[in-house]
């Protein structure tokens, strides 16, 4: 069983963990929705969890990004716990999800303004400059958020993800709302010069979106980790049948 603090290497001694979930479970109600789940993520590595709806993602990424609470079971990210150290885990990461975080009555400059603030961002209307044109909106900057459509949103979201540079990235479900120039933006995001060596973890349900970008793959079905595989052993149509026949089994 692990300390308070999480272990820096593997097994091997020899990498560097950037996420470790050891054990995590997590009910709504009387219903079971993460059954145990463990997971080392490496630093700098992209990983993909993929699972069918309900399978519990959604609730994974809520856990470890400090939003929700486990029922039982650790986390660490960066090295710091979920659980005690929750204000320094959120200054290593960076959050896209169904929910963009943004305060529509302020202006996409103000929103990204208050997010590096928050995060001791240096040279920040410099930083607010550049985050905005990465994401397609230097010309709507002043704009308040209320006013753009919800691809636009998702753009600052995007922006507003990224502003502090985190160390680690967690996305679920990052093309929801997403028009495809938005989804090329966010993949930019995510290969820029300044991201080499972050740490990546996805949730998705879109098979070709999953593998596109990442390291390795991990499938969540019904609350629990089923397999992992790396990308390179695989192609869309062996990650397909991998998919369907472990989301089969359990049904």
């Amino acid at each position: 069983m692990m300390g308070s603090t999480s272990p820096a290497t593997d097994v091997a001694g020899s990498v560097e963990i950037a996420v470790e979930v050891d054990g995590i479970t997590k009910n709504y109600g009387s219903a079971p929705v993460l059954k145990g789940v463990n997971l080392q993520v490496r630093k700098g590595e992209k990983i993909t969890i993929v699972g069918p709806n309900g399978a519990g993602k959604t609730t994974l990424l809520r856990i470890i990004s400090t939003i929700s609470r486990p029922q039982s079971g650790r986390a660490w990210i960066a090295g710091f716990d979920i659980l005690t150290e929750s204000v320094e885990v959120r200054r290593h990461i960076g959050v896209i999800s169904h929910q963009p975080y943004l305060y529509n009555d302020l202006s996409v400059a103000e929103n990204l303004r208050f997010y590096g603030r928050m995060y001791d961002v240096p040279n920040l209307d410099e930083r607010v400059r550049v985050m905005a044109a990465k994401v397609g909106l230097a010309h709507r900057l002043y704009d308040g958020v209320g006013t753009l459509s919800r691809g636009m949103q998702q753009r600052v979201s995007i922006a507003r993800a990224a502003i502090h540079n985190p160390e680690v990235m967690l996305l679920d479900e990052p093309d929801t709302g997403l028009d495809q120039q938005a989804a090329g933006m966010l993949k930019a995001v995510l290969d820029a010069d300044e991201a080499a060596g972050r740490t990546v973890v996805m949730t998705t349900h879109n098979l070709e979106l999953g593998l596109s970008l990442c390291d390795r793959v991990a499938l969540l079905v019904q609350g629990r980790i089923v397999h992992t595989e790396e990308k390179r052993s695989l192609d869309i149509e062996s990650f397909r049948k991998t998919y369907y026949r472990f989301v089969e089994a359990s049904s």
